[in-house]
This record gives C-alpha cells, structure tokens and sequence, in this order.
C-alpha cells in the first residue's frame, strides 16, 4: 500500500477494477455471510420483541416486561470484551477451525444452548431463571456479533464489503421474519416452549454457514510485553477484581445511558440502602426531553471509569494495570495513528451520518395523528416496507462494488436528509394509504442503502490485531448523538405546530393543508392543543428540520472523501 494509503488507513478499489454483481453475490463468502447474519439476528429478536410477547402471554406487567429488554444490553457494551475475542484463543478449537471460525463456533452453541434454556423456562413459576438465560444468551449473541464482523471484515477485499454487509442485513432480516411472525405463529399452534424449541434448531443454519465459511488469513496477535513485573499473586488478584469492578460498573453507566434504562443502577442503589436516591434517578433518567442529558452523563462517566480501570498504576507496571492499559489503548492509538489529523473528523461522520434517520422517532405517532389506523400503520412498516428496506440494502452493496467505497457514503450521506422531506409531502396528503406507501417505500429504499455504505465504510476503518475491538466500538457509538437531537423531535413539532396556529410566524404554511381531507389531524386540538392546519404544519417544519440537520454528514462526507486517498484492490486484512 501507498505510503499515503497508510497514513489514512482506508484503500479505496477503482471502479473499474471492481468485479460484477453476480460475481460478487454469488461468492462463497457472501453466500456464507448471509446464515451467519440470519444467526445473528435470530437471538436478537428472540430475547428482544417475542420474548415481550411471550411474558404478556404469562400475565406479567408491562413495568416487568420492560426490564427484560435490559437483555439486550450487552450489544452496547460489546466493546468491553471485544479485546478477549482478538487477542484470545479457544483450546483445541482455534487449532481445528482458525481464530474467527473457533469463536463463532463457541458463541453459537452458546447462544443455542441458551434459547434451548429458553424453551423449557417457565415464566410462571421461575421468572429470574428465565431472565438469567435471556441475560446469558444476550451476552452469547453479542460475542457472535463481535466475532462475524471481524471474519467478515478479515475475509474481504474493500471492495466486497457492500456485498458482504448487504448479505448481512438481508440474513438478519430474514431472522427477524422467523424469530418474529414465525416464532408467533408457532406460538399459537404449538405453544411458546416448543415455539423456542424451534427457532434453537434454525441456529444450525449458522452452525452449518461457520463450516463452510473459509478461514481468514493467518492471524498476527499483537502481544504484550513480557518484562512486567509481578507483585505476587494475592495483590495482583485484588488488583484484577478492582480492575474488573469498575470495568462493570462504567459497562453499565455507559449501558444504562445508550438503553435509556437505569433499572439495573437503580437496583443497585437500592441493595446498598439509598432506595430514595434509587427512585429519584430512575424517574430522572427518563424524563421528558431533559432525561437524554443524563443519559450523556451517564455515558461519558461511565467511559471515564472504564478509562480508569484500565489506566496503568504510575510508575508502578503490573500485569493487570499493562494489559487492559494495552487492550483498550492500542486499538484506540492505532486509529489515531493511523488516519492522522483525520481521525476526528472521520469519528464525527460515523457518529451524526444517520443523524437525520435518527431524529425520525415519532413517525408512527405522526401516521396516527395524520389520520392511518393501526392496521394500516402495521401493514405499512412492518409487512411492505421490508421490501424496499431489502432493497436499498441491496443497491447499496452494489453501488460500493461499482463506484467505490468514498463516493457511495457521500452519496448516502446527501440522499437520507433529502429523503426525509418526502414526509413533509405526505403531511399533506391525508390519511392516502398509496402515499403512505410511497413515503415509507422511499424512505427504506434510501435508508438500507446508506446503512450498507457505513458498515463498509466502517469496516474499512478496521487493522490487523484490532479488528474486533474497533469495529465493535464504532458499532456501539455510532447512534449516540442521534439519541440527544431525537430527544427533541416532540418538542419541535409542537413548538412550530403553535407557531403556526392563528397569526403566528409560521402561519403562512397553513395555505398548504388548504386541500388537505378533514380526516387528517382530526383530533389536533384534543392531543397538541392547536387547530389541524397547525399541527400539520408543524409536522412540515419538523420534517424539513430532519433534512437540515443531515447537512452536518454531507459536509463531513465530502471533507472527509477528499482526504482519502484512492489505491488499487486492497486484500484482506492479516488481522
């Protein structure tokens, strides 16, 4: 690689040295890619929505239900033992399959074995144990998740990281149709035991995927230092479970804030006598629209304490204090050697390039106040707009084949703000169910691809030795801002719905609602306190707001895209 290349670690395949799209998506490794995202999705939906579904069956409460999607905690913080999966190897089965292979192979019997826990739980009668399994197999499948991104990125030119992140996504989708209105169905017929019974066979499709998955390229593990010094095996014990406590305790500030759940520190707090304390944090923690601030807080102290636990001893080199100082910093120094003067600005385009996607988190609200039933909303989102959604996953892995890693993200970046307004155009319409379909189709379309462009793009961003560890940290933060400026969106359509509403400055939207069907915003007044005509043009406002804030990843892409240098084919990563 060019020394230029090297200082911005990103290799950018020409389009014309790119192969063509049967080549490329009938490749073994894309083939393999698409069980093994099936196996990811699979346990996520199964711990997540069905498993909500399956304890409202049982009769508990929603507040006890809600707790139960602390399970899925482990996605956000899978970046805490991401170094273990790099640097660690299985006994006998590292020697058998390779690196990746071994540890995918471990994650997914754990994973089977614990849906397969699941299906002989009873939420009647043990309800811990099945939180117990769910918090194991949570754990299980984020492991699977940090070990199927490295193989993928490890296995792959950069020029077939679309087409592997497209087979990705369209396996996990497919996960979601079967751990989702499958497991459902079955649910029905056979009950919910035999149901997870079930959905932990269709875990051999990923087991089967692993075996014919080829191995990644021989394996350099960056090791440590040897000439650490020992300080006897009872205080480097002591050290290691200090280490580790506050390891957990930062895991979960920092977990607590990206869930926007404090169920478990409130707990906590409550066991050491502080119950007050406990019930006052909890309520804060979600409040309306302050509440995101404390999240932050809670983030950003928990990576301070995090960066605390793994912070060597000064003048004093333990073996504790160099190894977590080594798996969290190296990676962490190697991206910023790596990319120079560029790494901020390329942490900032992966953290606000869905920013606009991010802020639409009222939408089904808006269908509903535009007049669409609940039927209407559900056929919509969840049965055809898995369609469009597929296929913008789908160009979007052909568009990085074809054109190139750099000009597809920017054109992501610039086509997710200007699509956002096609809901300004739907505002408009009434309760239109071929509009309805229209905006959301477009919508889907446009999301999909740009989705795939940044999980090559971040994938690209990966080196040899720290592969895990970093993709599962952009993974993990990618989302953050877009929490804070979400946490706004109500806010804002009301504010601009009364600036709107009589002769207020705003007013003059109201000409655009002047055809508009009487059915669309009927109950305004009643939810939002202002007339129809108001209430949907503060939806037009807040729309067009959406689309502005993704200025921010259109100018970032393209800084960032001219400091990137283009190079011939890369290979796949000695990682």
């Amino acid at each position: 690689m060019a020394d230029d290349n090297a200082a911005t670690g990103v290799s950018e395949p020409p389009p014309a040295a790119a192969p063509g799209p049967l080549a490329i998506f009938m490749d073994r490794r894309t083939l393999v890619m698409l069980g093994l995202g099936f196996g990811a999705g699979l346990p996520n939906f199964l711990i997540f929505s069905t498993l909500s579904a399956w304890l409202r069956d049982a009769g508990l409460s929603l507040a006890v239900i809600s707790f139960f999607s602390l399970a899925t905690l482990a996605y956000s913080l899978k970046f805490l033992w991401a170094p273990l999966v790099d640097r660690t190897s299985i006994p006998g089965l590292t020697a058998w399959l390779g690196h990746r292979r071994s540890w995918m192979l471990a994650a997914q019997v754990a994973v089977t074995a614990g849906i397969i826990a699941l299906s002989i739980s009873d939420p009647k009668r043990s309800l811990s144990g099945l939180a117990l399994c769910a918090v194991l197999t949570g754990f299980a499948s984020a492991t699977q998740d940090i070990v199927v991104d490295a193989w993928r990125i490890e296995v792959s030119e950069a020029n077939r990281q679309g087409a592997m992140a497209t087979a990705y996504q369209w396996g996990y989708r497919i996960a979601g149709i079967a751990a989702g209105a499958g497991a459902l169905a079955l649910a029905d017929r056979i009950g919910w035991n035999l149901s997870y019974g079930v959905m932990a066979l269709l875990m051999t499709v990923a087991v089967i995927s692993v075996f014919g998955a080829p191995p990644e390229r021989e394996r350099i593990i960056r090791p440590f230092p040897e000439n650490v010094g020992r300080s006897g095996p009872a205080l480097e014990g002591l050290e290691w479970l200090a280490r580790l406590a506050l390891l957990v305790s930062g895991g979960l500030l920092v977990g607590s804030g990206l869930a926007a759940n404090a169920n478990i520190l409130a707990q906590i707090l409550s066991g050491i006598g502080l119950s007050e304390f406990a019930s006052t944090l909890k309520a804060a923690w979600v409040a309306k629209p302050n509440g995101v601030w404390l999240q932050l807080l809670g983030v950003l102290a928990g990576f301070g304490v995090i960066a605390a636990a793994a912070w060597p001893i000064p003048r004093v080199s333990t073996r504790p204090g160099v190894y977590l100082s080594r798996a969290f910093a190296e990676p962490l120094a190697d991206f910023f050697m790596r990319f120079g003067a560029t790494a901020g600005l390329i942490l900032a385009l992966i953290c606000v390039y869905r920013l606009s996607d991010f802020v639409l988190n009222i939408m089904t609200p808006f269908y509903q106040d535009l007049g669409f039933t609940d039927t209407q909303i559900g056929e919509a989102q969840k049965g055809f707009g898995l369609i469009p959604s597929m296929l913008g996953v789908l160009l979007g892995g052909l568009s990085v084949a074809r054109f190139g890693l750099m000009r597809s993200l920017v054109t992501g970046a610039f086509a997710l703000p200007i699509a956002n307004t096609i809901f300004a155009w739907l505002s408009t319409q009434g309760p239109n169910f071929p509009s309805l379909l229209t905006a959301i189709g477009i919508d889907n379309i446009v999301s999909g691809y740009a989705g795939t462009c940044l999980i090559a793009y971040m994938s690209s961003l990966t080196s040899a030795g720290f592969t895990a560890t970093q993709y599962a940290l952009f993974s993990s933060l990618y989302s953050l801002p877009g929490k804070l400026v979400a946490s706004q969106s109500g806010r804002l359509v009301e504010s601009a719905a009364r600036a709107a509403s009589g002769g207020g400055k705003l007013s003059f939207l109201r000409g655009l609602f002047t055809h508009t069907p009487a059915t669309a915003f009927a109950h305004a007044m009643e939810k939002s306190h202002v007339d129809p005509k108001a209430l949907g043009s503060g939806y037009v406002v807040f729309f067009f707001y959406s689309g502005l804030v993704g200025v921010i990843s259109m100018a970032l892409a393209v800084i960032v895209a001219r400091r990137t240098p283009t190079a011939g084919p890369s290979q796949p990563s000695d990682a």
